[in-house]
């Protein structure tokens, strides 16, 4: 996400930077081409507006016109406006632990309430709390099906009933989690393809009922301007306290996630990274500003390695690494290690000025599967002692991954630049080289 736009960004401020002095004219032409990217991106055409004049009344002012780097400080300037556009600061989400709280999601059908219902429990749980799924959307076919396979996936249960009273199913819920000992509900509720007035009385009567703790509504990314223009609606009917965002891994131009606070009043609170259960984490307007502006991420980064490392392992293979003992099942390893962060472009975006090192650059699933194939054609031996890889041992591995013996070539030139690499960082000799990514 925010591909375009952080190329279009970046291409402008280099020419800022570029320029010894800065004038309200080189300002105003470099601003212009700012607002022109935003709209491009989707942002509503009265907030790109608004943001590019809040950056000029900066921007001309004496922080920049006196600077030694005027170029940098109207960067900081964006940074800090785009930081301040998303929300100013993080929503962290927290819940009493001696009560049962409840948290409603509404939207639209195909935004992903039901995924990010799952989500949520995850992420909950990993918090130390205790919750359970309610399935109360009870019109789109296969929903409450849907929920049930996920929780069951989870070993989170589901509330659900035969019944398309939803007033019921909610009564029922709070009963099953008060005898469960349960300390969080999350409600799962029904969308149209479209606003109408039976859903939204349908979700006033369920909020008034339940009292909820929370309600989110829940956008798809990819529908830009549409997810806002539908969330004001929502807001005026429900006033809802915050938004979850999906999808923010495809393609969308980030419209939604630029506008949106904005444009309603509430927060982005969190936002869906993926497919899996795991992929979702709070929104944090400072680092997604830095993001987009190509500037990385690496607190995100430093979360995502924490969580998915191992710290045995990790400790286990920097002695191997001091005794030169790296083998391709350490390979193996930390390839796993990494998989667990998330998928590998997003982790390179992540990281400062990689956007345009990595431009054209393919890092998806089916490489790495690649990777493995090779690895797993290996025999123990081989993969214990790379160096006696040779001719005929290299045909016999690239016939038996079904790829060729020049990808297994490549891999083995690959895996001992990386040995000598880590075994410099191991080592604290970590010069300026750079990592040779094990495929591509």
């Amino acid at each position: 996400m925010f591909g375009e736009l952080t190329e279009r960004l970046e291409g402008v401020f280099k020419k800022l930077r570029g320029q010894g002095k800065l004038s309200e004219k080189n300002i105003q032409e470099s601003l212009r081409e700012v607002r022109r990217a935003l709209l491009e991106a989707d942002v509503n055409f009265k907030i790109a507006k608004k943001f590019v004049k809040d950056v000029q009344e900066r921007a001309v002012g004496q922080e920049v016109m006196k600077s030694l780097t005027p170029g940098h400080q109207v960067v900081k300037i964006v940074h800090e406006e785009l930081i301040a556009l998303m929300g100013g600061k993080a929503e962290r989400i927290s819940l009493p632990d001696n009560r049962l709280n409840k948290i409603m999601l509404v939207g639209l059908q195909g935004s992903g309430k039901t995924t990010a219902c799952a989500k949520l429990s995850q992420l909950f749980r990993k918090r130390g709390n205790n919750p359970a799924l309610v399935a109360c959307d009870v019109y789109r076919p296969a929903a409450v099906h849907q929920l049930e396979v996920l929780g069951k996936q989870l070993d989170i249960p589901v509330v659900s009933s035969g019944s398309k009273d939803v007033l019921a199913i909610a009564q029922q819920a709070v009963a099953y989690g008060e005898k469960h000992m349960h300390d969080l509900l999350i409600f799962d509720t029904a969308g149209r393809l479209h606003i109408d007035t039976d859903m939204m009385r349908e979700v006033e009567e369920l909020r008034t009922y339940l009292k909820p703790d929370y309600i989110f509504f829940v956008a798809d990314a990819m529908t830009g301007q549409d997810a806002v223009n539908v969330a004001t609606e929502f807001h005026e009917r429900l006033d809802f306290h915050g938004v979850i965002l999906t999808k923010m891994d495809g393609d969308a131009r980030g419209g939604a996630a630029l506008s949106i606070k904005a444009t309603t009043g509430r927060p982005i609170v969190f936002v869906g990274t993926g497919e899996k259960p795991g992929d979702i984490e709070e929104f944090a307007p400072e680092r997604m500003a830095s993001r987009i502006l190509g500037m990385g991420d690496v607190l995100t980064l430093i979360e995502r390695a924490e969580e998915a490392m191992d710290v045995e392992k990790a400790e286990d293979l920097a002695k191997r690494l001091k005794k030169n003992q790296f083998t391709f099942n350490d390979f193996l390893d930390q390839l796993e290690q990494v998989r667990k962060m998330g998928p590998l472009d997003q982790l390179m975006g992540m990281m400062p000025g990689a956007g345009k090192a990595l431009k054209g650059l393919k890092l998806d699933e089916k490489e790495i599967k690649h990777v493995e194939a090779i690895i797993f054609s290996m025999s123990a031996e081989e993969r214990e002692r790379p160096e006696i890889i040779k001719g005929q041992r290299r045909q016999r591995i690239a016939k038996g991954s079904g790829t060729s013996v020049q990808a297994v070539n490549r891999l083995l030139k690959q895996f001992d630049q990386m040995k000598k690499m880590l075994r410099q960082f191991s080592s604290g000799k970590m010069g300026k080289g750079k990592m040779a990514l094990p495929f591509g």
